[in-house]
């Protein structure tokens, strides 16, 4: 993927029996969140935050940054990167694949992401036919969502748990496209997995009380197996 593959991590502090794969958002690479995930680390979890491309994005008058694929505008009936978001999603289930063959199940991998990350995160878990522990979607919502089918994906994952998170002051992704997505989740996986959570005063950003529920949630789904 544009000959960038570096990722920031963290290992496990013993032998790695689960991992969380989270990808970052658009401008961003996955240096802020590697931070964020070691004040919330658990002993057996290894912790990959991937660098996205950098490429040319429309919504940003063609400057290139960082990006998982192209943004073209934010309103909900923008036109989106179809090529670019199954491209990317694709090479985030070779990222899971990766560490299959390190020795970790799928369904012991969470992926996760922030704004554009997220939405990929969602987008990728929906369509691909690993099956994974859970999904953790922060601040964004689900990319080309006149894709899926009206009622249950087929998939492996149509039982998967979706932790969503939102700040009710986001300027940049506003709320309504968080509770949109949420109820669209609902009616795509068990509704009873899906977790929507909104957080007072939120920017487009994260908050400790986030991620002590992020860590709650990957505590449930990939406790220690040894």
């Amino acid at each position: 993927m544009c000959g960038n593959s570096m990722s920031a991590s963290l290992p496990a502090a013993r032998k790695a029996t689960a991992a969380v794969i989270f990808l970052h958002g658009l401008g961003d690479t996955g240096h802020g969140w590697e931070e964020a995930f070691a004040r919330i680390r658990r002993s057996h979890i290894k912790y990959i935050c991937p660098h996205a491309p950098v490429m040319p994005v429309t919504l940003n008058m063609n400057m290139a940054m960082t990006s998982w694929f192209d943004i073209i505008g934010l309103s909900p009936d923008s036109q989106e990167d179809e090529p670019g978001i199954k491209h990317a999603a694709e090479y985030v289930k070779t990222l899971i694949d990766q560490e299959v063959k390190n020795g970790i199940p799928s369904d012991r991998i969470v992926l996760g992401g922030f704004s554009q990350g997220g939405a990929l995160s969602l987008y990728t878990a929906l369509t691909t036919q690993q099956k994974l522990a859970g999904v953790t979607a922060l601040s964004c919502w689900l990319p080309l969502r006149s894709s899926f089918p009206q009622g249950p994906i087929s998939g492996v994952n149509r039982d998967i748990p979706i932790l969503q998170c939102h700040g009710d002051a986001d300027p940049l992704v506003p709320l309504m496209f968080g509770s949109l997505t949420a109820e669209k989740l609902k009616k795509l996986v068990n509704p009873a997995n899906v977790t929507f959570k909104v957080y007072e005063g939120m920017m487009h950003s994260s908050c400790p009380q986030e991620m002590l529920d992020i860590r709650q949630f990957i505590d449930k789904i990939l406790p220690p197996v040894d």
